[in-house]
């Protein structure tokens, strides 16, 4: 039967009527500041593929006992720690074990360096060794990694100052490990008596992003490649339980997440907060600003970025000493972390900060005043500022 031109005006208006208040009742997309996820800028349309391709191992990809999962592991995907890309939470915190001297892990022949805490039916989860000592690492956040991955081994070496010459109190190092068989050094890469610069990790301890995933899907998963094919606990040499390319694809996307985008940078207090920031030197080890060196994805060459971080290790004080190292770092000396992004880790976390290497920390205020060691004196400093002046340092630090 046809309908009325009457009729279909009113049925046309209906529709539309129905759009407009779907679209009021749907909330709107979040703003690119309010989210860590999504791509550099700059990359190919084969590179936005790969991207994607890794984006979806990442995020989408849970393990099972028939897809390789253990038999001893820590979660099941690569998500469930890295919620939107963000910092873990307590529940996710992993555990890693070894000794306090610079020696090198005695534990690695008996599970280490980290702990297995689940199993599948049939096997037991894994216990600390006697008198090996732990600590417990919160997950940190993915984005921007690509920016850092980039930074030439001559700056890192360059912002070193192991014997305080400017006698500012700040003496930070480079922390030298040993590469994996599979690890190709960087065209710049600078080496100290066999050993190579790390730059990712709690305490730097992971030299590149192919490491560091590797390792993730093999000691948090149990998943076996052809770059970490062996079981952890026993040694056992397993098939690979997943594609070189999956990994590879995994490594792109770690690579170019975009880097956190400020916000509120106009507001007059977090500009005064900025200021503080640095009037009381927060900025000496948190470096607001860093230069990319040769990259093989152009779009991350030669690029200048604000990641808060000089990538060198430094002396926390007692307080922060859980009597566990890793490479040449002290117990006590821990790889500045990123800023970058720290008002948005409570979005990943549960609604609340986890804040420090362990999550120790339920505020920022809390985390700068643990700060001890060579930030003792900056420690200080915010302690004499007042009330309001704190305020503001910490919105800017929220604006991050």
């Amino acid at each position: 039967m046809l309908m009325s031109k009457k009729t279909v005006i009113i049925w046309c208006l209906a529709v539309v009527a129905g759009v407009i208040s779907c679209e009021k009742i749907q909330p709107g997309a979040p703003l690119e500041e309010q989210i860590l996820d999504g791509p550099v800028e700059g990359l190919t349309e084969e590179q936005n593929r790969q991207f994607l391709r890794g984006d979806i191992a990442f995020n989408d990809e849970v393990f099972t006992t028939t897809s390789g999962l253990g038999p001893l592991f820590v979660s099941n995907s690569c998500f469930s720690c890295h919620a939107g890309d963000g910092k873990g939470h307590p529940s996710t915190t992993l555990t890693r074990f070894g000794q306090t001297d610079e020696s090198g892990n005695r534990y690695l022949s008996s599970g280490g360096p980290q702990l297995q805490n689940r199993a599948i039916a049939g096997h037991q989860p894994e216990q600390l060794p006697h008198g090996a000592t732990f600590s417990r690492f919160t997950p940190p956040a993915n984005t921007g990694l690509g920016f850092i991955d980039a930074v030439s081994d001559a700056t890192i070496m360059a912002l070193a100052d192991p014997d305080d010459k400017d006698g500012d109190g700040i003496s930070g190092v480079p922390n030298w490990i040993t590469i994996k068989n599979y690890t190709v050094p960087r065209r710049d890469a600078i080496s100290h008596q066999g050993k190579h610069i790390g730059r990712f990790g709690k305490k730097a301890g992971a030299y590149d992003l192919l490491q560091q995933t590797a390792t993730a899907y093999n000691e948090d998963m149990g998943i076996a490649s052809t770059y970490e094919p062996f079981d952890t606990y026993t040694g056992q040499v397993f098939d690979p339980e997943i594609s070189n390319q999956k990994i590879i694809d995994v490594v792109f996307y770690l690579q170019t997440l975009k880097a956190p985008v400020q916000r509120n940078t106009a507001n007059a207090d977090v500009v005064k907060g900025k200021e503080l920031f640095l009037q009381i030197s927060c900025g000496k080890c948190h470096l607001p600003e860093l230069k990319t060196g040769y990259s093989s994805i152009p779009a991350l060459s030669n690029k200048t970025f604000h990641p808060y971080t000089d990538l060198l290790m430094h002396d926390m004080g007692e307080d922060l000493d859980d009597g566990y190292t890793e490479g040449t770092a002290k117990t006590y000396e821990w790889r500045t972390p990123p800023l970058w992004g720290l008002g948005l880790s409570k979005n990943s976390q549960g609604g609340a900060y986890f804040l420090m290497h362990d999550g120790r920390a339920r505020s920022i205020e809390e985390a700068i005043l643990m700060h001890g060691g060579e930030a003792a004196a900056t420690r200080d400093r915010y302690k004499a500022l007042t009330k309001e002046e704190q305020q503001k340092l910490i919105l800017f630090l929220e604006s991050l």
